[in-house]
């Protein structure tokens, strides 16, 4: 008889769902899946991609093919937007441990009477009454950002400049070939930054997944896109940063022979 364990996850924008995944990602030991209905191509989903290459990633299209045959031991990680619908068909059928993830301050919400588990997350604001928030996303894939433009366009998203931002999550990448995840919850202090353990990619344009997604209010969605774009380096200024970070990289490593 097939055995696995299936989870489901969900939460307002912001709790912690993925970093609560996340600490069970860590070792290989079993078949681990992770699978974020409606987030093709989501910032969510790249960065389990990338800090867990171990993990398999099901895509929305083939998730009840995949999870009709896993192998045995399989842990399934299933994590689930605030707007995704809980009462839905599909949910309903899957045999799976429901856990919410709740801000300590909140009660009663759709997320308690669903789960069989509500665990506390961060301590934000939330409440599962009224209108939701809007989501935007833009793809950012092949540009590359000016650091000083980008920490500015960061503090005047987060500052409320093109409307109330409660969320914002995105992958970047730099000039000298890195790549971070940066991260924002409002009601928690600061933008958080992460470097991503990729390779550092200094030949042309990057060819691998990069995004901005931003959850709020009142968003000025075409600002925000101008804005952004404003702030990434054209070709000819990407190609003389990548050329002396390439010497610089050849430097270094001719300086570590010597050693």
């Amino acid at each position: 008889m097939q055995s696995f364990n299936l989870t489901l996850v969900a939460g307002p924008p912001g709790v912690g769902k993925t970093t609560w995944i996340s600490q069970f990602l860590k070792d290989p030991a079993c078949p681990l899946f992770y699978l974020c209905p409606g987030g093709q191509e989501s910032v969510d989903l790249a960065r389990i991609g990338y800090c867990f290459p171990w993990v398999s990633l099901i895509s929305e299209d083939r998730a009840a093919t995949v999870l009709a045959d896993l192998p045995d031991q399989s842990q399934v990680f299933i994590e689930l937007g605030f707007h995704v619908d809980l009462k839905s068909p599909f949910l309903a059928t899957l045999p799976g441990r429901r856990i919410a993830i709740a801000p300590p301050g909140l009660e009663q919400s759709e997320w308690h009477d669903w789960a069989d588990e509500v665990l506390p997350g961060n301590n934000i604001q939330a409440s599962d009454t009224g209108k939701l928030p809007a989501i935007w996303k833009s793809p950012l894939t092949g540009q590359v950002f000016d650091p000083p433009s980008l920490d500015e366009v960061l503090i005047e998203l987060t500052g409320g400049a093109y409307g109330q931002v409660m969320r914002l999550k995105g992958i970047f990448e730099l000039p000298d070939g890195r790549a971070f995840y940066i991260d924002f919850v409002e009601g928690l202090p600061g933008i958080e930054y992460t470097e991503l353990k990729l390779p550092h990619w200094l030949q042309g344009r990057p060819d691998r997944f990069s995004g901005l997604e931003i959850v709020g209010r009142n968003l000025e969605q075409k600002t925000i896109a101008q804005t952004l774009l404003a702030s990434c380096l054209a070709d000819d200024v990407l190609i003389q940063y990548q050329r002396q970070y390439q010497q610089l990289h050849s430097q270094e490593t001719e300086e570590e022979v010597m050693v």
